[in-house]
């Protein structure tokens, strides 16, 4: 820390590294903080983490020397200003960001340049490739294929089925997910209500092996690391562009060798992607990423006007997902429906059988119970509970139901009603919080008819939930 009058005498900034220079040439590189208060002029402030590093006696003489800006920082400054970056300026950046050397102010801005002007096809395979350099690559030799939803729908918890599908088949389907960004669960919010999420790369590659599949957390690795620091800023605003968004995905495909990639468009006027323009610009995006990184990819955007499933939130939704393998007579068919749906269009691609066909061997792996007893070895695999029944999941917590004030039909519902409803719940740190819908899309309802109940660990929490229900109409009658 130096004082900020002389700082700026002397032309330094706040982010600016210098040179610590004292007795017999030792020397240490630091970022600057300045105060008017906390140093006076001629003197340097060094913060804990950088005393402990290097010990310097107090009162010694030392020499500051302002080094040249590094290379990380001028991408972000190119980049907040609209002009193109090469390889080696986005690799220095996104290996800064991986190994904790920028500030999360710095790594803020660089988030946000991606809404200053759209990243060209040429840098998102850049940021890509080094997002998955940086990091640890999972390499086991084997063909792999891979389902991703980019989000932003709630519920839609289709990825556990569909690992569980495909691995009963004998394909290899090593899943890492992220956690929730702009919903109330991800689907490692979800898993992690079965069985632990996070291991090193030897004990995924393990769990693969054994049972064709896994349903990991991607941040328990360093596995794209810069992303999950870089979706730690995100978070708070609940918004990331398109462009951040392709490369995350990219990225972590990348890294875990992926060579058959199924990926869900949901599109729906309050979900992440709104139109089928947006749609059809990542549907583009990806595909060139796809074959610059030698992937086969089927892009499926469905209209979205609802949740998928009856659960919002990591237990509510792993319930749903039991309910489906286990085939509970109240299991939801819409999620049964679309998994297998997709996970058809993932065994044509990997060409498991030929086109039409796979639909009817998805709902055959659901039916005979095979993918259910594939999900149960990958929950045992990963050191959860066997035999899970889809009934025990969900938790005795605080409650509460909304009911319908009118008679009438349900000509809208507000997915982004429903993410601001469960986050208040307390979704998805709280795995016990969201809300169970009762009532769909189009169907007439009476009034006083139950509409949604929401669920909280806590009283409190409960109580913001029925304030944001208040605030937020999620069926529009």
């Amino acid at each position: 820390m130096l004082n900020e009058e002389e700082a700026e005498n002397y032309g330094i900034h706040p982010g600016d590294r210098v040179s610590l220079i004292w007795s017999k040439g030792k020397r240490m590189v630091a970022s600057v903080d300045v105060s008017d208060k906390k140093v006076k002029s001629g003197e340097v402030g060094l913060f804990e983490e950088v005393w402990q590093k290097k010990k310097i006696d107090e009162g010694s003489i030392v020499e500051v020397k302002l080094e040249s800006r590094p290379l990380s920082v001028e991408t972000i400054k190119k980049k907040l200003l609209g002009q193109t970056a090469t390889y080696e300026e986005f690799h220095a950046l996104i290996k800064d960001i991986a190994d904790n050397r920028l500030s999360d102010t710095l790594i803020t801005y660089y988030a946000a340049s991606g809404f200053v002007k759209p990243f060209s096809d040429k840098e998102m395979y850049f940021l890509s490739k080094a997002m998955a350099e940086t990091g640890e690559m999972f390499n086991m030799r084997i063909k792999v294929a891979d389902k991703h939803s980019v989000g932003g729908l709630a519920g839609n918890r289709m990825t556990p089925i569909i690992v569980s599908i495909i691995a009963s088949l004998g394909i290899y389907i090593p899943k890492t997910s992220s956690r929730a960004i702009t919903s109330p669960a991800g689907t490692a919010d979800t898993m992690e209500v079965l069985c632990p999420v996070s291991f090193p790369m030897d004990d995924i590659k393990k769990i693969v092996k054994k049972t064709h599949g896994c349903l990991v957390w991607g941040g328990g690795v360093r596995m794209a690391p810069a992303d999950d620091k870089i979706i730690k800023v995100n978070r708070p605003l609940a918004v990331e562009s398109y462009d951040k968004m392709i490369v995350s995905i990219m990225a972590k495909k990348v890294a875990t060798g992926v060579d058959y990639l199924l990926l869900d468009i949901p599109v729906g006027e309050s979900c992440k992607v709104p139109n089928m323009k947006d749609a059809k610009y990542i549907e583009k995006k990806f595909k060139f990423l796809a074959k610059k990184f030698g992937m086969k990819i089927d892009v499926v955007a469905t209209p979205a006007r609802e949740p998928v499933g009856r659960g919002i939130g990591p237990a509510l939704e792993a319930r749903d997902v039991l309910r489906v393998l286990q085939k509970h007579k109240f299991r939801p068919m819409d999620l049964e429906n679309k998994s297998c749906r997709l996970a058809g269009r993932l065994l044509e691609l990997t060409g498991y059988c030929t086109k039409g066909k796979g639909l009817a061997i998805a709902k055959d792996q659901v039916k005979n119970g095979e993918a259910w007893k594939t999900m149960n070895n990958i929950v045992i695999a990963q050191n959860g509970k066997k035999d899970w029944n889809s009934e025990e999941v969900m938790q005795e917590v605080n409650r509460y139901e909304i009911h319908a004030k009118k008679s009438g039909k349900i000509k809208f519902v507000n997915n982004k009603a429903i993410n601001e409803v469960c986050m208040n719940l307390g979704a998805p740190k709280d795995k016990f919080a969201g809300i169970h819908t009762h009532v769909r899309f189009g169907k007439s309802v009476k009034k006083g008819e139950k509409l949604f109940t929401m669920y909280a660990s806590s009283d409190e929490r409960l109580k913001l939930g029925v304030i944001a229900a208040k605030n937020n109409i999620i069926f529009h009658i």
